[in-house]
């Protein structure tokens, strides 16, 4: 059993996937099948999925955000 979790929204349900006993032969196809779609994802998607990691990391390094003017709207720091 697998337990997957969508990682788009924080609060989804994990779900569980019984997978069946297969022949190495199968196991090897769907493998093949799987891997193949993937990388079809990534060959269509990679500008978006490239930005996405490049916030991430840097998000996780703790740049601060861009420099920006104080407003008269922001409280004396």
């Amino acid at each position: 059993m697998i337990a997957l979790e969508h990682t788009m929204k924080l609060n989804a349900m994990p779900v569980e996937i019984n997978l069946p006993p297969l022949s190495d032969e199968a196991a090897v196809a769907v493998h093949d099948v799987l891997s193949a779609f993937v990388l079809h994802i990534e060959s269509h998607y990679f500008a978006q999925i490239h930005r996405y990691y490049q916030d991430q990391f840097a998000n996780n390094l703790g740049e601060p955000p861009p420099l920006r003017q104080p407003s008269v709207d922001d409280p004396p720091g």
